[in-house]
């Protein structure tokens, strides 16, 4: 459906226990998908860098590249479930090392062939090389999430790589700060500038004829929704975060707005099945986002954006330069 109504990107989660039910192995899913469909292009929302082992990311991924023909990017995060790290036998607390070394390890192997590597998280490594290689040479275009870390946005700039702020349960003045700060250091390690970073934002909406109808129809999924039900108002979650509930008119206006707050950025994902919602209601939001807001807010974001700054993600993998070689300390 996404790909028939003219949407860029499907992205998918990784989870491992309930309500969610993205899946524990995205690529499976994705390459499922890529089989169907001849446009569409394929993300993780995210893939949990803490508790996967890198060689096996980098296996897998390099692997649903290939059968995706190109259309495949990676975003990587820590996830929102504490449980899932002893599940997997890591520790919740080195969160953020956890995620630096092991990104570090999967960049090296998808790179380089006969990878001799020693860390503190894993066993080492003797000349290993990781099959099958990145399509064409050219790993996947990495997305590095985050809620809240200031250290993952330091790390996305460090290595030049793209920035993904799942802002869905923040307010604009933190997303704000996180995605400064990543373009900040994104033109600090000499990878463009500051403008020119890769920044992409989540949101989530439900579109109706009238704001009054569509607060009707979804207020009840949203009072029982699992993750953010029974909680503040709706009416005080879409003033806090980037949920909106309304027109197709109100969307385009709240999400145009984002530009203006983080600058020009290059992808906007859309939560849609979300809160339980029936299929078939989450089939008609698609077509509604499809066909009467993206192709609005791709044309707008186009006639403002400035010159040099690239409005899609560099798809051919590699960034424009490899990490910079001054300042690893604070990498």
């Amino acid at each position: 459906k996404a790909e028939e109504v003219g949407l860029d990107v499907f992205a998918t989660g990784e989870h491992h226990n309930p309500p969610f039910a993205a899946p524990g192995n995205p690529p499976v899913l994705l390459a499922n998908l890529a089989a169907q469909t001849t446009t569409l292009r394929f993300s993780t929302a995210t893939t949990l860098i803490t508790t996967n082992d890198p060689v096996r990311l980098a296996e897998d991924y390099a692997y649903a590249q290939h059968l995706a023909e190109g259309r495949l990017d990676l975003m990587l995060g820590r996830g929102n479930t504490g449980p899932v790290y002893p599940w997997f036998g890591a520790d919740i607390r080195q969160g953020i090392p956890l995620a630096i070394e092991k990104y570090h390890l999967l960049r090296r192997l998808w790179r380089e062939e006969n990878v001799t590597w020693k860390g503190e998280f894993r066993t080492p490594l003797q000349h290993f090389t990781a099959v099958p290689r990145p399509l064409d040479g050219a790993p996947p275009f990495v997305w590095h999430g985050s809620i809240r870390s200031p250290e993952i946005a330091e790390q996305a700039a460090y290595y030049g790589d793209g920035f993904f702020h799942n802002n869905i349960f923040w307010n604009i003045e933190h997303t704000q700060r996180m995605v400064r700060l990543y373009r900040q250091r994104y033109e600090h390690y000499g990878h463009g500038a500051a403008e020119q970073a890769i920044v992409g934002l989540g949101g989530q909406v439900f579109i109706g004829e009238t704001e009054a109808k569509a607060k009707e129809f979804f207020r009840p999924y949203f009072d029982n929704a699992p993750v953010y039900g029974h909680g503040p108002s709706m009416e005080e979650f879409t003033q806090m975060t980037p949920l909106t509930v309304g027109t197709v008119d109100q969307v385009i206006d709240r999400y145009l707005g984002y530009a203006d707050a983080v600058g020009d950025y290059q992808r906007q994902l859309f939560l849609i099945d979300h809160a339980g919602l029936p299929k078939e209601v989450v089939l008609d939001q698609i077509e509604i986002l499809g066909t009467e807001v993206v192709p609005v807010l791709r044309r707008e974001f186009a006639a403002r954006r400035p010159a040099g700054v690239p409005d899609d993600p560099p798809h051919a993998g590699l960034p424009a330069v490899e990490p910079a070689t001054a300042g690893k300390e604070n990498a």
